[in-house]
């Protein structure tokens, strides 16, 4: 954050809590909470396929079409992939003034049981690549959409949709509350484990959900390197190489010729020295115990498709104690444009500062680094365990109980992520005790689904006439 900003900041938090509140009360002023509830494209609104094209022309030219072909296959799956185009929507819309640190890409699918480094089991957001400071309000609008698109295909009715919507962000709204009335070091210890996401389960779900819970729980703690090691290795001459599964998964030596390789290894390698530079002493020395034995190029996601996306085998005390650690490029967000350039000059780092300053706990081998000559250029890359105790909700199996439930969860954790950095105090008295804020983002979550869907037609209706590629892979 730069420095007046962040001095600004300094000093709007060092007021009293009665100065806050009365700073978030006088918000409603320019931007009243009913508000919010309106979306209304303009004339002049940006071709959300030229937004696209524009993304892919940075990207790994064969992978785009992937990227494409994944869109394509529901409104919610082209969701996914549509943040830059919702980002320029947004900007549009009313901003009641008050900032946070924001996951810019807040969809349902982004919250997800997660490790701590103690081996913990968490709940937490998970995807940080479009991380930036921005207006609180962004976030929350793209969380509640999703779920209304999620909702209409899975068959709910507007009613239905209405209180999935209302429960999401009246518990991030109730939150915010609880959160202004806390000690500011009580803030930063808040967290939802894997207790309180059981405990939570027991008053929010009835048997069914429960059941599904506990195995969606137990079903993570397995998501760790053996698993990665035993899905996506083989042995050849008697060691373990990462198993080619073109295109998704391409071993380095399939890409390129060998003295192409062996240049481009030994800037990873480069990578990897460079990056423990960026871990606390105690991680690069668990680093330092592992060797690196094979590369491979990984499709990733929805929206990230096409991005340069490398896992890495490492090796520790013999062959059977594997580590799997992702280096995923970092680009400039979207939110950029809308406001403001990052900080960070390296995109990597942004991402990273972002993601430890929204995430109660975070991988212990997060870190960034710059890499040049890949594809060409100077790119930057932040990197993270492949795998570790990753659990995500499948929104098809949900009934409507079982979505409000996730809503709730949602709402709590976000709340909690923007209290971290932006004024909680001002942000819950903006927002209040009563449900304007909640009746507001469910008519702006149905309308701009409606966007969405109309956005996803035109995709498919590029794709079908040949404008764009599209190519399904499962």
């Amino acid at each position: 954050m730069p420095r007046k900003a962040t001095t600004a900041l300094r000093s709007a938090r060092h007021a009293t809590p009665e100065e806050r509140a009365a700073l978030g009360r006088k918000a409603r002023r320019h931007s009243p909470r009913s508000g919010h509830a309106d979306y209304r494209p303009p004339t002049d609104r940006p071709d959300p396929l030229k937004i696209l094209e524009a993304q892919s022309a940075t990207r790994v030219p064969e992978l785009v079409p992937i990227r494409y072909g994944r869109m394509t296959e529901s409104p919610f799956r082209f969701y996914r992939g549509a943040a830059a185009i919702m980002a320029s929507d947004l900007a549009g819309t009313p901003r009641s003034g008050l900032t946070a640190q924001l996951c810019g890409d807040a969809h349902m699918l982004n919250f997800r049981l997660l490790a701590s480094p103690e081996r913990q089991l968490m709940f937490d957001i998970n995807d940080f690549d479009e991380t930036l400071p921005g207006p609180w309000e962004w976030d929350v609008k793209r969380l509640a959409t999703s779920f209304v698109i999620a909702a209409r295909a899975n068959g709910f009715d507007e009613a239905e949709r209405a209180r999935i919507v209302e429960e999401t962000v009246r518990s991030y709204r109730e939150a915010m509350i609880r959160f202004a009335g806390m000690r500011t070091l009580d803030v930063w210890y808040a967290k939802i484990d894997a207790e309180r996401l059981e405990a939570l389960g027991t008053t929010l779900l009835r048997k069914r959900g429960r059941k599904n819970l506990a195995r969606a729980m137990a079903k993570a703690r397995t998501r760790d390197s053996l698993q990665a090691f035993d899905r996506l290795t083989e042995t050849v001459d008697g060691k373990p190489v990462i198993a080619a599964d073109p295109p998704l998964l391409v071993p380095i030596g399939d890409l390129l010729p060998d003295l192409q390789r062996t240049a481009l290894e030994s800037r990873f390698h480069h990578l990897f020295e460079q990056y423990a530079t960026t871990l606390p002493s105690d991680r690069r020395t668990l680093l330092a115990d592992y060797r690196l034995t094979d590369i491979a190029r990984k499709v990733v996601g929805v929206g990230s498709v096409g991005t340069r996306c490398w896992i890495f085998l490492f090796l520790g005390r013999d062959d059977q104690d594997p580590l799997f650690l992702q280096a995923k490029e970092a680009d400039t967000s979207v939110l950029a444009p809308y406001v403001g350039a990052s900080a960070y000059r390296n995109q990597g780092e942004r991402v990273v500062s972002g993601q430890r300053l929204m995430q109660a706990t975070s991988d212990i081998f997060l870190g960034w680094q710059r890499v040049d000559g890949i594809d060409g250029r100077r790119r930057d890359f932040y990197v993270r365990q492949l795998r570790d105790w990753k659990g995500i909700v499948v929104p098809e199996g949900m009934r409507p109980k079982g979505m409000r439930a996730f809503g709730d969860v949602c709402g709590q954790t976000l709340a909690r992520a923007h209290a971290r950095s932006g004024d909680r105090i001002a942000i819950a008295a903006y927002l209040g005790r009563g449900p304007s804020f909640d009746r507001a983002l469910t008519r702006f979550a149905e309308t701009y689904a409606d966007q969405n869907e109309r956005d996803h037609r035109a995709l498919v209706k590029a794709v079908r006439s040949g404008r764009l590629p599209a190519e399904n892979t499962t």
